[in-house]
């Protein structure tokens, strides 16, 4: 099974992994009364660093060079923005403007040929995964994911009026992933027998990661570590620093073990901290002589950064353990960054 997943995230200029804080400020008003909004979350995406608005609309937030995500700003009602040129910035007004696109749940639902219980079963197991992580995961607002199934094409896509607000009790985040996409495409179906094989699964969106630390921050951060340790974004930070062997990856071909720089080509992006990386289409990863993973370019190359940040997403295929991870194994990119004050 091929699994194309990952949380999206638009990658700009990496500087650094470590670095001295900044401040951005801005306010958030209604596009067209310019009344200040309260209560609107504003975040780098995929990270913690994230506030809401005050009274006024205003808002402040920390920040070193090591940020490299896109600011996102939502709320309820409103069409989200993503902002990537807030560097060198001393103020922000941003304005958001009304949903006017809002699905009728009923009309995109109707009569699919699965139940509501069906879809929502497949979406949670696919989007939170099976692990053990996965399975801590609760949603919140299930009432507010909208879901359709395509039985000509077999394919389970949602949508959410909302954020859907996720509580990882084993990681101990509260997330909010604000869907882009979302597909699961099936090889077969059998909705009578409740029979589902999976082909593959994409999905793309925002996300905010508040961590709720209810247990032992010593313990909590080791249990994290343990999750970070030969997932895809250890592997993609491994990759950018050239430290795959180091951190306990080996590379196959062809059930032969190469050298991972021969196999890997990687070149420096002009006047970016980016790195751009091709492969011969197909290769086998290793992680600690135990965990088998299988990685496919679909394109002729893909950009990374130090993050453990990849993109095109659609350009990259993982399986096997790093391809059956879901939103219930994620960090956010952030995770184990370095800030001084």
């Amino acid at each position: 099974m091929k699994n194309r997943w990952y949380l999206f995230s638009l990658i700009v200029p990496f500087i650094a992994m470590s670095s001295y804080a900044q401040t951005l400020k801005g306010v958030v008003v209604d596009a067209n009364t310019l009344e200040p909004i309260e209560s609107a979350t504003v975040y780098f995406d995929n990270t913690t660093i994230g506030t809401t608005t005050n009274a006024n609309g205003q808002f402040s937030i920390d920040y070193t060079d090591a940020v490299q995500s896109v600011l996102v700003v939502s709320f309820l009602g409103y069409e989200k923005q993503i902002i990537a040129n807030y560097r060198n910035l001393q103020q922000l007004q941003i304005k958001l403007k009304e949903q006017t696109d809002v699905l009728d749940e009923v009309l995109l639902t109707d009569n699919d040929g699965l139940t509501r219980k069906q879809k929502l079963k497949q979406f949670k197991k696919e989007f939170l995964g099976t692990s053990a992580n996965g399975r801590s995961c609760k949603i919140l607002n299930e009432g507010d994911i909208i879901l359709r199934y395509h039985k000509p094409s077999k394919t389970l896509t949602a949508t959410a009026k909302n954020p859907v607000k996720v509580i990882n009790n084993n990681l101990q985040y509260e997330i909010l992933y604000d869907i882009i996409d979302f597909e699961i495409a099936y090889k077969y179906v059998d909705e009578k027998q409740d029979l589902f094989n999976v082909k593959s699964v994409i999905y793309t969106g925002t996300t905010y990661y508040k961590s709720i630390g209810k247990v032992d921050a010593k313990k909590l951060n080791k249990f994290r570590q343990k999750t970070f340790k030969g997932s895809v974004q250890h592997f993609i930070r491994a990759l950018y620093h050239q430290q795959l062997e180091e951190e306990q990856f080996q590379i196959f071909r062809n059930k032969f073990k190469v050298n991972p720089y021969e196999a890997f080509k990687i070149t420096d992006v002009s006047d970016s901290n980016l790195k751009q990386v091709t492969f011969d289409k197909r290769l086998s990863v290793l992680y600690d002589k135990k965990h088998q993973s299988g990685i496919q370019l679909t394109a002729d190359y893909f950009v990374i950064d130090a993050y453990g940040n990849y993109a095109p997403i659609a350009n990259l295929l993982f399986t096997g353990v790093m391809g059956n991870q879901r939103l219930g194994d994620s960090l956010p990119f952030d995770f184990g960054l370095e800030v001084e004050d």
